[in-house]
């Protein structure tokens, strides 16, 4: 699977604007067609967003690097 860049988390924003700017005059203007493909490019833009999130969530956890216990090392 490939993963969006943290670097280009402000061009996802943008093309996230422009898409919903899109989808806007898509539905003044009447164009349903367009409104369809303009909502699929959407989803896919928000669902990078979120990977993103998440992955910068994921990346401020604690790692567990399976350290015995010091009762262990010493016996």
């Amino acid at each position: 699977m490939l993963r969006p860049d943290p670097a280009q988390r402000p061009r996802l924003a943008e093309i996230r604007d422009n898409l919903v700017a899109r989808i806007t005059e898509a539905g003044r203007e009447g164009w349903l067609g367009e409104i369809d493909g303009l909502e699929v490019s959407l989803a896919c833009a928000l669902d990078k967003l979120a990977q993103l999130g998440a992955d910068e969530a994921r990346s401020r956890q604690p790692v567990d690097l399976g350290m015995p216990p010091f009762a262990q090392v010493a016996g």
